[in-house]
């Protein structure tokens, strides 16, 4: 390679300057006529340069265009080819006419103008179609002068056909002389039997199955390899054992169990039609949802297991503030019955707050403080009804609570000192007297106390704390 000094000399005394080994041609009257009045030198070097190289070819900053092997590039831009015949022309005779006239327009800012396949193709003779075949019998491998090919990948050939494959390895026509069309003369002579035909870097295939995958392996090959394909020269070997890899993938991916071209469901096509289904159900069972609930007693609030309705939302919320207070740090035993008794009367939800079963009322109730007030659990129709004082520094809790507390503050233990009595369908008066709802346990009977579990808290001097959990 010579060096930038000497190539921008070159360039400056001629406007096309080919280096020794270059390979690319192309038609002089269209580039031309492309070119008009523009001042455009061209810069050809060979292909198969190492990155140094390459980058003083580029550095070369009189040269409009730069043509590396088959590779066309000028300016910012650089030139492609996008189809098979594009390829084909770039690949088997080293014709880049189009990829120069394309970047021309580029750089004048005018409109690309429209592909030209400049391959041409002759049928082969008598004489060069019995020597192929004669070769393809014997071997099963013609090589004409001044091909690279020196063998046929087994494995990759065993792969991709595994009937077996004839292959006949061409040079590249660089003089712009037609090519021999031999794949199809060919597969006259051996019908049935897959026919490789290379001419240099450019591979075809003839015989069974062409019109299924040919095109798209061959699309799929150039798509990914051109690049380095025009920048380099390999030899035919190895580009013949990457397309019949290509080959074996494609011919075993299952594509050809669809119409060609394939196309992949596209979930948004198959989702836009539920959509408008999918927010009408969720509005219909928003709306019956909202009936539902509008159709129930007490608001929405429903019923209970037992039968008895509730006592609505004022009070459910008293009951709530109740547990609040009793609760509470600050809570004593002075200030929770008054308290509580309070609310529960002004919402409703303890009849009779402050009396007995039988109406009259309790002394506890009458007191100021240090009484207890009778509360009502409702669950089941079991009611739970306690008097008497509450023993300072003692809470009454429920089972799972009482687990819970133990496991924060100490080990709770079982005492009958403060009892709770259950009944499933009546009230124990204040003497201690079993007062039955049904007439078949209309006679009175003792209560039967049940104990229930405390936890005895370490009170600090001076204050104490009452609540119950209900």
């Amino acid at each position: 390679m010579p060096s930038v000094a000497e190539m921008t000399a070159l360039v400056a005394a001629d406007p096309v300057v080919r280096l020794p080994g270059s390979v690319a041609r192309w038609n002089e009257q269209r580039v031309r006529e492309a070119i008009g009045n523009q001042q455009v030198r061209i810069l050809v070097a060979p292909p198969g340069l190492d990155k140094d190289e390459r980058d003083r070819v580029r550095d070369v900053k009189n040269a409009t265009l730069r043509v590396i092997g088959t590779e066309v590039s000028g300016g910012l831009y650089q030139a492609v080819a996008d189809d098979l015949p594009g390829w084909r022309a770039q690949f088997a005779t080293g014709d880049v006419t189009d990829l120069l006239v394309t970047l021309v327009a580029a750089l004048q800012d005018q409109p690309t103008p429209p592909d030209r396949d400049e391959v041409r193709w002759r049928e082969p003779t008598e004489r060069e179609l019995a020597t192929v075949a004669a070769d393809l019998r014997a071997t099963g491998l013609h090589v004409g002068a001044g091909a690279t090919l020196t063998r046929v990948p087994g494995e990759s050939a065993r792969h991709a056909f595994p009937d077996g494959a004839r292959v006949v390895a061409l040079p590249p026509q660089r003089d712009g002389a037609p090519l021999p069309r031999y794949g199809p003369a060919l597969t006259g002579l051996f019908p049935g039997t897959p026919i490789v035909v290379m001419y240099g870097s450019w591979i075809e295939y003839h015989g069974p199955g062409q019109a299924d995958f040919a095109e798209l392996a061959g699309a799929s090959f150039y798509g990914q390899f051109a690049s380095r394909l025009s920048r380099y020269d390999y030899p035919q070997d190895n580009v013949l054992a990457v397309y019949l890899n290509r080959v074996t993938d494609i011919r075993y991916s299952g594509l050809f169990d669809r119409p060609l071209p394939y196309r992949p469901v596209d979930p948004l096509r198959v989702a836009l039609p539920a959509l408008p289904w999918v927010f009408a159900g969720c509005v219909a069972a928003f709306l019956v949802l909202s009936i539902r609930s509008l159709r129930r007693p007490d608001g929405g609030a429903g019923r209970r297991r037992g039968g008895r309705g509730r006592d609505g939302i004022p009070a459910r919320l008293a009951g709530l503030t109740a547990l609040a207070v009793e609760m509470s740090l600050l809570t004593d035993a002075r200030s929770d019955p008054a308290l509580t008794r309070g609310h529960r009367q002004a919402a409703g939800g303890e009849r009779g707050a402050g009396r007995g079963a039988t109406g009259t009322a309790r002394p506890d109730a009458a007191e100021g403080g240090g009484g207890r007030v009778g509360r009502r659990r409702p669950h089941d129709g079991h009611h739970q009804l306690s008097t008497g004082p509450l023993p300072a520094g003692q809470v009454v809790v429920k089972p799972s609570v009482r687990r819970r507390l133990g496991a924060l503050f100490g080990t709770p233990s079982a005492s009958p000192s403060w009892p709770a009595r259950s009944w499933p369908a009546g009230r124990c008066g204040p003497a201690g007297r079993w007062t039955a709802r049904s007439p078949a346990r209309s006679a009175p009977r003792p209560c039967t106390p049940r104990p229930v579990s405390t936890w005895t808290r370490p009170r600090r001097s001076g204050s104490s704390v009452t609540a119950g959990w209900w």
